[in-house]
């Protein structure tokens, strides 16, 4: 069983830099395809970026290319979020998620379970 706990979220100002975290607290991390996804205020939930099983891959929104680096931590079962050069509309609620049967995933309804979410706020 998969229960993903996210953590980290918090309030900067804009250009600040930021890590958030996800971990598993099941027992399938090392076979899985991880991703984060993130919802504005009244805004439909949107891919963020996503690694692959083997941590090897990555993909990511261009939104975020350049500035938000997706990384896997194998022995803590824990996936990372590094933002860097916040902007405003980075503010989110941003929720991890876990695919348990694709390589590397990129859209939502390929995602099996997911986190209850943490709030990044970046202000101007």
């Amino acid at each position: 069983q998969v229960r993903l706990v996210e953590s980290g979220g918090a309030l900067v100002k804009e250009g600040d830099s930021l890590t958030i975290s996800c971990t598993d607290h099941g027992t399938t991390f090392t076979n899985v395809a991880m991703g984060w996804f993130r919802q504005p205020l009244g805004k439909a939930r949107e891919f963020v970026a996503a690694i692959s099983t083997g941590g090897l891959s990555r993909e990511y929104a261009d939104s975020v290319k350049g500035r938000f680096t997706i990384s896997k931590d194998f022995p803590k079962k824990t996936v990372y979020l590094q933002m860097n050069n916040l902007k405003t509309s980075d503010t989110a609620v941003y929720y991890c998620a876990v695919s348990v049967h694709e390589q590397i995933a990129t859209r939502a309804s390929q995602f099996d379970y997911w986190g209850q979410g943490t709030q990044v706020t970046v202000s101007s």
